[in-house]
């Protein structure tokens, strides 16, 4: 990769159907072999209820960052496909699914239009993203309110997440390209 020209975007991960942890590790090992993306960290997993009002099965969730050349629009793309490859259903907004991979921030970047929104409009709102998204880069800024992410941790109304799973579910030398 051309580390001139890398970018960063952490990215929120989430499933409830099927195998949530397969479906998570799966998503990860994908997303580590797009050609032009480098995993740097992964957050622990999370067990969290659903959010919203459809009655469905808990969730695992993980925030990670990742070093790449793609641009919004490409990664979103590359994201969804991967969703696709592994068996994704669009259902309901909010409702369940085998995976869910959403861009949570990109670099400093404020931009929205009819297929993305940057920052996402929903991290201030959900511990299952603040939570892990804080583990991993804890002095991150949000570029719209100028604030740290850590600090909108004590003013949710919500909480959802139900236990921070303790024993390591993957090896990281497998995502990080450590030898």
């Amino acid at each position: 990769m051309n580390e001139e020209k890398l970018n960063t975007a952490f990215i929120g991960i989430g499933s409830n159907e099927g195998d949530k942890l397969e479906n998570i590790k799966a998503a990860i090992h994908l997303i580590s072999k797009l050609p032009h993306c480098r995993i740097e960290k992964v957050s622990s997993f999370y067990e969290t209820l659903p959010f919203g009002e459809i009655v469905q099965n808990n969730f695992l969730n993980a925030v990670i960052k990742i070093s790449t050349e793609s641009e919004p629009h490409q990664l979103f793309t590359e994201l969804k496909n991967i969703e696709s490859n592994l068996g994704r259903i669009i259902r309901q907004k909010w409702g369940p699914r085998e995976i869910d991979l959403d861009i949570l921030l990109f670099n400093d970047l404020i931009f929205s239009d009819e297929i993305i929104t940057l920052p996402h409009k929903g991290i201030i709102y959900r511990d299952f993203v603040l939570v892990p998204l804080v583990e991993i880069e804890p002095e991150i800024i949000h570029p719209v309110f100028n604030k740290k992410l850590c600090d909108f941790i004590p003013e949710l109304k919500t909480k959802n997440i139900i236990n921070k799973l303790s024993k390591p579910l993957f090896i990281e030398e497998n995502y990080l390209g450590i030898k």
